[in-house]
């Protein structure tokens, strides 16, 4: 990674110039999510559902264990966040083929159109912010958050990411 970008030395960051960047963070996490919080909100539903529904979308057939590890949540608040999605409609829980204690999940139909309607609106606003800031920002921008996450989330990340490849 370059030491100088933009006219500043990026190993000598002002404390001011941190706050900055957090305070851009909490705004920009804030407009990422109000799209679909618009959405969900008219469902009785928050921005756990919406993450299990994004991991489950990228990962069919994931198991509840993998999506707790992914969420960093508990059995406890994935359970209730699950019981409402299944009894809704949105993701059915299949019994393992390898091993029967085991729920593979999915989506449903009705739970892909909802979580594309989902992603949809936050694609567009990524997309959107990516054109503005051009192709060496968006290539920054990755390595910022990858730098953030800590050594597993990285990892899980990279898997993720990898799988849908």
């Amino acid at each position: 990674m370059p030491e100088m970008q933009g006219g500043e030395n990026l190993l000598f960051l002002t404390d001011e110039q941190l706050r900055q960047g957090i305070e851009a963070m909490f705004f920009a996490y804030r407009g990422f999510t109000a799209d679909p919080d618009r959405i969900l909100a008219d469902m009785s539903y928050g921005r756990a559902h919406h993450r299990a529904m994004h991991f489950i979308a990228r990962l069919p057939g994931t198991t509840v264990n993998n999506l707790m590890r992914i969420l960093g949540v508990t059995k406890q608040s994935l359970n209730r966040v699950l019981r409402t999605l299944i009894e809704d409609g949105l993701v059915e829980s299949r019994v393992g083929t390898s091993d029967k204690r085991e729920r593979n999940l999915f989506l449903t139909e009705n739970g892909a159109a909802l979580e594309q309607r989902l992603s949809d609106a936050q694609r567009a606003r990524m997309r959107a912010a990516y054109r503005a800031a051009g192709p060496e920002a968006v290539s920054g921008f990755r390595q910022v958050l990858e730098a953030m996450m800590d050594p597993e989330m990285r990892r899980q990340y990279h898997a993720i990411r990898d799988a849908g490849a």
